[in-house]
């Protein structure tokens, strides 16, 4: 049986040249979760946030992973695209 290597909800993928939030990421076992197209830190402020609170709420969505935490994040997300809150590009 083949994995996906991407989910709708998850942390969003880092660049190659992103090496502080790869190692903060590797720090926090946050690189054990499938990337996603949205994640926790994208509702809650996605480009206003620095790495270190997104790696932060990366870690706290891999503390409450859930199919009602994913719809949560899903919902929360399309109310985001929605209103086009937090979108500076």
């Amino acid at each position: 049986v083949s994995q996906s290597r991407y989910s709708f909800v998850g942390p969003r993928p880092a660049l190659f040249n992103q090496y502080d939030l790869i190692k903060l990421r590797t720090t926090k076992g946050v690189y054990h979760l499938t990337p996603g197209l949205t994640g926790w830190a994208q509702v809650n402020g996605r480009d206003d946030l620095s790495i270190a609170k997104k790696v932060n709420f990366d870690a706290e969505y891999l503390k409450k992973k859930s199919f009602f935490f994913d719809l949560k994040i899903l919902y929360l997300t399309f109310i985001k695209i929605i209103r086009r809150e937090g979108i500076q590009h």
